[in-house]
């Protein structure tokens, strides 16, 4: 199985534009923005509660410290959330009838223990599929954090430990190399 595509910003917005028509706009948006935005695994987004992302007082945390049991290599680690995230995590908030901090954030209709890894996989799956994107995967937003920083001139180490890589070498393998991050090297010459 290859690598998950890593989605141009035209492809994001065909895919926030179909998901806004959807039922549950704000929560559809929120998924995809904190994996596109976050560089979180499908796997750490099901895992979260209320309570890892809103603060006491209502707002929106500006990191989210996720505990080795939400994390694929069982080492806790730190996420940051940038204010265009934390704006649209704050929406959604609204949305949400509860006053429980415990309850997953993102929860399904059928369930409001919250998605499983398995489930979020298959939602992001058939959001691509339905929105005409083909190759993405719930690992696309992932992909596309680290790319897009990485052609931006972040530095490897500082993006390991965005995505939580224990190496920098499995880093590596996700950094997708474009035409415009290329053009805009040789101009450094």
């Amino acid at each position: 199985m290859g690598q998950a595509k890593t989605l141009t910003q035209s492809e994001i917005d065909q895919v926030l534009r179909y998901v806004s028509r959807g039922r549950y706009p704000a929560r559809n948006r929120a998924l995809i923005l904190t994996s596109f935005w976050a560089g979180m695994r499908v796997g750490e987004i099901a895992a979260l509660r209320i309570s890892d992302v809103r603060n006491i007082d209502g707002t929106v945390r500006h990191e989210v410290r996720l505990t080795a049991e939400q994390t694929k290599g069982h080492h806790s680690r730190t996420v940051f959330l940038n204010e265009r995230l934390r704006s649209e995590l704050a929406i959604y908030l609204k949305t949400i009838e509860t006053d429980d901090p415990t309850r997953a954030l993102f929860f399904s209709e059928k369930s409001t223990r919250g998605f499983s890894a398995n489930s979020l996989c298959q939602w992001f799956f058939w959001a691509y599929k339905r929105a005409g994107i083909a190759g993405a995967s719930s690992h696309s937003g992932r992909r596309s954090f680290i790319s897009a920083l990485a052609g931006k001139g972040i530095g490897v180490r500082v993006l390991a430990s965005l995505a939580g890589h224990r190496s920098i070498t499995v880093t590596q393998a996700y950094i997708d190399v474009n035409d415009d991050m290329k053009r805009r090297a040789v101009e450094l010459v």
